[in-house]
């Protein structure tokens, strides 16, 4: 099989970040002057999520800190619906991965799947909350904000979604997903939202943007009267610092891992393009004819929701799937498509002869082959050389190598430029 030519190249964001994230923390909390409602010896739940949040062990650790100060007794709980395979243990497995432990982060983690139930909101809907958090004196959100992977709104992936899917644990986030099919997510979100700032203490959010180089960018507490409209501004921020792949139109994307620590749904829908959900935008690009995925990154625990995008894949990737994970996440989020099994290959060599045999009548030194490490890191991809002259003509784009052919180890498999 001939294989096109390909090159490593550069992709330029905007690269301001922050130094001192402990300090920004601090700074952020200390304008809030929680010292007036913080009351000695009280509980403040933390919650934690399951995404792959840039230095969220560092954030987490400096709002224990912040809090100890203040004289509360801050502990941590897994707000992440039903990651996890729907467990405390696994949950606290999650966070684990993610540098979140009782050792590392200096206080108390507490995990259930057990939840409160608060009523209902004005719509009807229940209300569920952490069990733990519920019965806490206050409570502290810290979640990123960025444009969701399943439906787009004023308030998407953030604070207000966190207090209704991740802290509603399964349950919530079961019934949550079901009534967006009929009512929309974005009402959902912003309904139960609301309903849990009025009768939970939430005693701040602290919401993250991170930069097209997945750094953190911006950090910014945020009273709970100012939660909503706050947390509108910051995606407005993420939007415009988001990562995307600078092409349109894409023949081939191989893509070396999805997973949850990733996205929400294996792989950004925002960056390839793909959906496959009955709530999703297909109108977005860029335009992408077939995507491979390499493997499974380990941090997902075998959670493989997200290999339905797919085209192809590998059969390290079967292996790797944890089914009963992946299909309790799929079925919760009202998206058994993202568990789907693609058509999978022993070698990544077979994988792209598929790729190539089914993208049209195109000659190999034309196909428009991108590679990506993941849809979280854009800052390096490897092209084919059929977009030489785009690259060439990009302000943000700068070639860091010669055109040579993609190279496939004696296994068959892609020696990945992103590995060394």
């Amino acid at each position: 099989m001939e294989l096109p030519k390909v090159a490593l190249v550069e992709y330029y964001f905007d690269p301001q970040r922050i130094e001192d994230i402990p300090a920004e923390v601090g700074k952020e909390m200390q304008r809030l002057r929680l010292q007036e409602k913080i009351r000695q010896g009280d509980s403040v739940a933390i919650s934690a999520g399951s995404r792959g949040v840039a230095n969220i062990h560092i954030i987490t650790r400096a709002v224990v800190n912040e809090l100890k100060k203040l004289g509360a007794r801050p502990f941590i709980f897994p707000s992440m619906g039903s990651h996890g395979g729907a467990t405390a243990e696994g949950q606290l497995t999650v966070l684990e991965k993610y540098g979140i432990s009782e050792s590392s982060m200096g206080c108390p983690l507490r995990s259930t799947m057990e939840v409160a139930y608060l009523g209902e909101a004005a719509d009807g809907y229940p209300l569920y909350v952490d069990k733990y958090a519920a019965e806490a004196d206050h409570i502290v959100l810290i979640n990123r904000i960025k444009p969701h992977t399943k439906f787009s709104g004023p308030l998407e992936s953030g604070l207000m979604k966190m207090m209704a899917i991740g802290m509603g644990k399964q349950k919530g986030a079961e019934y949550y997903h079901r009534a967006a099919v009929r009512l929309t997510f974005e009402k959902i979100v912003e309904t139960v939202g609301l309903e849990i700032l009025r009768k939970c203490p939430i005693l701040f959010g602290l919401g993250i943007v991170e930069n097209g180089y997945d750094q953190t960018c911006v950090i910014r507490a945020l009273a709970p009267d100012d939660i909503p409209e706050g947390e509108k501004a910051l995606l407005v921020a993420a939007k415009e610092r988001m990562a995307r792949l600078p092409f349109d139109q894409i023949d081939v994307l191989v893509i070396d891992q999805i997973g949850k620590n990733i996205s929400g749904t294996g792989m950004d829908v925002n960056v390839t393009g793909r959906n496959r959900d009955i709530l999703g935008d297909y109108t977005t690009g860029p335009q992408v004819k077939r995507i491979f995925v390499r493997d499974l990154s380990e941090e997902s625990e075998g959670n493989a929701l997200g290999i339905g995008f797919a085209d192809f894949t590998t059969t390290r990737v079967t292996e790797k799937m944890d089914r009963k994970k992946t299909y309790i996440n799929c079925l919760t989020a009202v998206s058994p498509e993202k568990g789907a099994i693609p058509i999978y290959f022993d070698t990544d060599r077979e994988a792209l002869e598929a790729c190539f045999m089914t993208i049209g009548d195109i000659p190999v030194h034309q196909v428009r082959l991108v590679h990506i490490k993941s849809t979280l890191h854009l800052s390096k991809l490897s092209v084919s050389q059929a977009f030489e002259a785009e690259v060439s003509a990009s302000d943000k784009l700068r070639g860091l190598d010669e055109w040579k052919e993609m190279a496939l180890g004696k296994d068959g498999n892609i020696v990945s430029p992103f590995d060394s």
